[in-house]
């Protein structure tokens, strides 16, 4: 019985070792990549939060020029033991997308502490407005478009008109 209770022990010790040994080893190298806002016009402005990157790094795509990542927190050792980190694990930067990037989704990529993290779809760029130009713009009412309003309002009038000739007349009989 007290063999049982023993080998028992020994294997949760073995499995809570287990479980926790991935975990040290992801804190080495970036794990989670947050951006927001998801979904952003071009011209905007990203912030790229990213787990695992105690001395910061650098983040790429298509849509933006290369962003520098800092690390975030305090420096000094803290939870990190002897490894002498320099932060809390987090890195923070942000990122102005390119006023040229066509609408769509975007992969983003960082590299730090000697390991990269790809996101796939990491935010989506919509077209931008066209505010300012009213209605100058050429996808407005053609001179054609206005032809047909004008003569639709005019026919309107006319058999407006008529009717209300029609019932003045009956008034009268």
């Amino acid at each position: 019985m007290r063999n049982t209770r023993a080998l028992a022990v020994a294997g949760a010790a073995v499995a809570a070792l287990g479980l926790s040994a991935p975990a040290a080893v992801a804190w080495d190298r970036p794990s989670n990549i947050v951006v927001l806002p998801s979904v952003i016009a071009r011209g905007g402005q990203l912030t790229i939060t990213v787990d695992g990157c105690r001395n910061g790094g650098t983040a790429t795509s298509t849509a933006f020029s290369p962003t520098r990542l800092s690390p975030v927190g305090g420096g000094g050792k803290g939870n990190e033991g002897g490894r002498g980190g320099a932060g809390s694990g987090t890195a923070r930067g942000t990122a102005t997308v390119n006023s040229d990037a066509r609408p769509g989704p975007y992969d983003i990529t960082v590299t730090c502490d000697g390991g990269s993290l790809t996101k796939p779809q990491a935010f989506t760029v919509i077209g931008g407005v066209r505010g300012g130009i009213g209605g100058s713009s050429t996808t407005g009412a053609t001179p054609t478009d206005v032809a047909i309003g004008g003569g639709l309002v005019a026919a309107a009038v006319v058999g407006g008109g008529v009717f209300w000739m029609r019932r003045r007349a009956e008034r009268n009989i």
